[in-house]
């Protein structure tokens, strides 16, 4: 019978957990164990600290932004470098392959780095009330921690719960020699109540925001989590749509409507300012009914300053992560991200599909067939024709979002490196190639043959700009810009879904009309439950582009037979008299997808099976 060897893993945390030099000179940092680290506040702190450090799943990838973004698997962005790895858009999901969620890359949404964090927190709650306090202050400290260490344990359970559905339920550390062949894994109605009970106490016991250090968990942050959790939960995928009689991954108890009404009230509870006051950040007022380019930028800078948000955060941020150039959390996104004639790496280039869905500025669809109907692949004008008429150039013209999320051919970035700028004065994105009189062609500077660097060139046309820092040079320096883990807009749309899914159709497009007027967008009016559904998923998926929530919910509403398909590119011609094409290449195919319905729900990997192999299996492995 297997036993289990440790119940928390001591040495790893131990690396980080010292920083005050009166402690460690009253004894050898090799000499502390379990019982020591709960004889001194300090080191009480310190630990939770280092389960902070954890909630991402390794130490070594702090939660937040990826050189290989989550929306790579969706029908979002591309990773060029390592496409492979995203086996659940290939088809290829199994317990021997799980790819990206199966390694450190996305140890997030892993089971076991999870589960190891998730025991690092039961020692704490465990532990925590053998610690000697002198002051009330004391007591009070120890209470906010057991609250946060409550907060952390419910983000990582809850992670789990959307990856993999019914968890095995662990509220208390494993004793050295425990048998651990009696885990067994708990339905989702049982896992979604332990979540809740955590989250519950965490809201109980965490101060509001501005009463405790940023980046810390407040009541706001366990609000949210709340309302994301609900918000999952009354998806079509838990509620019938998927495998109905297995309570592994289908709630077997009460119905979706008492669902919704949860997931409703608890989005509402944080925009009533139950638990501190947050904000859509530059406002909710109408827009100017007839938007200047003046306009479309001021409300482009301020999404797009949402993301490049350094020091004190504003109002529409609920809680993430802090970042430092050289120390304590880095992340190098703009050097990840950014396009290879900068001699960045390029990653993560967004989709064609989804960059026609970025409106007009005036809110009407973008149609790239509007003058020449029936062709969804080419546009091809000259110089007179887009003077005479600029929106022929499917770039202008559009809403602010997609000016602060996307780089495309003609997009104003960073200066050039010095070694480019005399070939790019302008600095502007170059991903189209220029056709001379004679026949020559010169590729862009961002292209795969640019004259700087090819290996990291866009594979499609575009690059992503959301959450790089035009005042950051990714050649040489991390990015300082946060991690924005939960922001306001998310519980406004969860609200509004809810409210939209039960059928209080107005009461929902007023929540969706604050986001889209925050981006410089006009009203939706009243309509019918499906297209209000309709606008409601567009505008999801717009105002998160490339922040990952859609892996979430393709699966949750289950369209993501619908949007998985095969990757193409933009491939952009300029002329030597000043006419452009602009032609979306179907015949080639950059990126093979298949999707399987199997994969709606993360296999528990071989190697954990092999661990404890009492688990049951998700349905379709």
């Amino acid at each position: 019978m297997k036993k289990l060897i440790t119940s928390i893993t001591f040495l790893l945390l131990l690396g980080g957990l010292f920083s005050c030099e009166d402690i460690l000179d009253q004894q050898a940092v090799d000499s502390f164990n379990e019982e020591s680290v709960f004889q001194d506040i300090n080191l009480v702190d310190a630990y939770l600290g280092r389960c902070y450090d954890y909630i991402g799943g390794d130490n070594n990838q702090v939660l937040g932004l990826r050189e290989d973004l989550l929306s790579s698997a969706t029908d979002e962005t591309l990773c060029i470098h390592r496409p492979g790895g995203y086996t659940f858009v290939k088809g290829t999901l199994s317990p021997d392959d799980m790819g990206h969620f199966g390694n450190w890359r996305f140890s997030f949404l892993q089971w076991d780095p999870l589960y190891q964090n998730i025991k690092n927190v039961n020692v704490l709650l465990a532990n925590i009330d053998k610690t000697p306090i002198e002051t009330p202050n004391d007591q009070a400290l120890l209470d906010r921690m057991k609250a946060e260490a409550h907060f952390i344990r419910a983000f990582d359970y809850t992670n789990l719960f959307r990856s993999y559905g019914g968890l095995i339920l662990i509220d208390k550390p494993f004793e050295l020699g425990e048998d651990f062949l009696e885990a067994k894994r708990s339905g989702v109605d049982e896992t979604l109540d332990f979540i809740l009970a955590d989250i519950e106490k965490a809201i109980a016991g965490l101060p509001e925001k501005g009463n405790i250090e940023q980046g810390r968990a407040t009541k706001g942050a366990a609000a949210a989590l709340k309302s994301r959790l609900l918000s999952f939960s009354a998806g079509e995928l838990m509620n019938g749509g998927y495998m109905a009689s297995d309570p592994l991954v289908s709630f077997q108890n009460g119905s979706r409507e008492s669902r919704l009404q949860q997931a409703k009230a608890a989005a509402k509870s944080v925009m009533d300012g139950t638990y501190g006051e947050y904000a859509l950040v530059g406002g909710t007022d109408d827009p100017p009914a007839n938007m200047t380019q003046a306009d479309v930028d001021a409300y482009a800078a301020n999404f797009y300053n949402l993301f490049t948000q350094k020091g004190e955060w504003n109002d529409e941020v609920i809680w993430g992560v802090q970042y430092l150039n050289s120390q304590g959390n880095t992340t190098s996104q703009n050097k990840w991200f950014g396009p290879n004639g900068y001699h960045n790496w390029g990653n993560n280039n967004p989709l064609e599909p989804v960059v026609r869905k970025f409106e007009m500025s005036d809110g009407t669809p973008f149609q790239w067939d509007k003058y020449n109907p029936g062709d969804d692949q080419v546009r091809e004008f000259s110089a007179a024709e887009l003077e005479a008429d600029p929106e022929r150039n499917p770039y202008n013209g559009r809403e602010p979002r997609f000016y602060a999320s996307v780089l495309y051919d003609g997009a104003k970035w960073q200066d050039r490196p010095s070694d480019a700028a005399g070939i790019d004065p302008t600095g502007r994105v170059q991903t189209g190639y220029w056709l001379e009189a004679d026949g020559s062609e010169t590729a862009g500077l961002d292209t795969r043959q640019g004259l700087i660097e090819a290996w990291n060139g866009t594979k499609v046309g575009y690059y992503i700009k959301k959450y790089m820092d035009e005042s950051t040079v990714g050649q040489y320096f991390n990015n300082e810009n946060a991690w924005l883990e939960f922001r306001y807009a998310e519980v406004v749309l969860d609200f509004a879904e809810a409210a939209i899914e039960l059928g209080d159709i107005q009461e929902g497009l007023d929540a969706l009309n604050m986001v889209r007027n925050r981006a410089g967008l006009p009203d939706r009016v009243t309509a019918d439950q499906a297209q209000a559904r309709e606008w409601l998923r567009h505008e999801r998926q717009i105002e998160f582009f490339g922040e990952g929530d859609r892996w979430y919910t393709i699966r949750k509403w289950m369209i993501a037979d619908e949007v998985i398909k095969d990757v193409h590119s933009m491939k952009i011609t300029h002329f030597s008299d000043g006419g452009t094409r602009w032609f979306y290449d179907k015949s080639t195919t950059v990126d093979e997808r298949e999707w399987k319905d199997s994969q709606y729900w993360l296999p528990i990997a071989r190697e954990e099976k092999n661990k404890a192999p009492q688990l049951t299996q998700n349905p379709g492995y």
